[in-house]
């Protein structure tokens, strides 16, 4: 047995003891931390866990396993840890300004942020973007200097280590974290895919059903119409399990908390996982649906906040996905279809 396997076998092992009866069948074809990964059962059982009103504190044993996991070195297993980020993440967020301790997320996010810190040695990620302003190669204007020039893009800012998560670092840590996700995507399950898309919905703390009669019509979106979902509403409190009591006309309605800041260093790596759920190899309709109803709450947030580089991204991801969900094109009424008959009909 192997270094990596005798890691996760002491891993599982101890996985049983915090969550009680779980499978323990691993095929033979599969390695223990592939099994982990995999499967559903299990990761059931550990977002049952994690969702808990009591969950993210700094003695939670489920998040001491999850920080030793990942902790541990083993690529394997820091994949099992990743494929709950999602709910990780998510529900950090979405309880930072409860006042309850979070420690223990606080913990497996700090290791994340420092393994891609460490992997990066800090460096920005960069693109080059060829300046169209430079005649290329196939321009048929005589090229005097042969080396296009190049702009240099900034993907992802220089990391700086950090050894607690204040306020003002919490979406920067959150997005790195997101970035290593996305670097890994590939291999998660579909399900920490979904888990991830309804965190959005949550995230956005809009509703963007209204915009589902103008991707069918075509029509943009009117910023007028999109109303606010804020937690400081008249009216309304907050009760201990993250659920915000809202008064209406003497009625009561109840709607999640969650709504949190969205800066770009935040939404950029939002946007990008949310792209491979739309245009991803992974055929999954139920994926597909939610990946898009989150995009349509990003748009309405977006269009809320007056945030036209978030307008701009949140858009175009509507409408990759429109054309993602139904490949069939349109016909072009331009198009000369029969050339014996070359008659354009509008």
């Amino acid at each position: 047995m192997s270094d990596s396997d005798v890691k996760a076998q002491s891993a599982f092992e101890s996985l049983s003891i915090i969550l009680g009866s779980i499978p323990l069948t691993v095929k033979s074809s599969e390695s223990p931390a592939s099994f982990l990964l995999n499967n559903s059962a299990i990761a059931k059982q550990i977002t049952v866990h994690l969702k808990q009103p009591t969950s993210g504190a700094g003695d939670n044993d489920l998040c001491r396993w999850l920080y030793d996991t990942f902790q541990s070195s083993d690529p394997g297993l820091q994949l099992v840890v990743l494929r709950f980020l999602p709910i990780i993440g998510g529900l950090y967020l979405s309880r930072a300004n409860l006042r309850k301790s979070l420690a223990g997320f606080e913990a497996i996010l700090l290791a994340i942020y420092a393994h891609e810190t460490t992997s990066r040695k800090g460096q920005p990620i960069t693109v080059n973007v060829p300046d169209l302003s430079h005649p290329s190669l196939y321009h048929e204007v005589p090229i005097t200097n042969t080396a296009t020039e190049l702009n240099l893009a900034i993907v992802s800012q220089s990391l700086e280590p950090h050894g607690t998560i204040r306020s003002t670092k919490r979406a920067r840590i959150v997005g790195v974290a997101l970035e290593l996700y996305y670097s890994k995507i590939a291999v998660m399950p579909t399900s920490s895919k979904i888990d991830f898309c309804e965190f959005c919905i949550i995230w956005a703390g809009q509703d963007g059903d209204m915009f589902i009669e103008n991707e069918d019509n075509g029509e943009k979106g009117n910023g007028a119409e999109v109303s606010s979902h804020d937690g400081n509403d008249a009216g309304a409190s907050t009760s201990e399990d993250g659920v915000i009591q809202k008064k209406n006309d003497g009625k009561q309605t109840e709607e999640k908390e969650g709504r949190i800041p969205l800066p770009w260093e935040l939404l950029q790596p939002v946007l990008r996982i949310l792209s491979h759920c739309l245009l991803g190899p992974t055929k999954s309709k139920e994926l597909q649906e939610v990946a898009q109803s989150a995009s349509r709450s990003l748009y309405a947030r977006a269009l809320h906040d007056v945030d036209p580089q978030a307008i701009l991204a949140t858009s175009s991801l509507l409408k990759l996905g429109k054309m993602a969900m139904d490949p069939t094109p349109k016909p072009d009424p331009t198009e000369i279809r029969d050339f014996m008959n070359p008659v354009i009909s509008l």
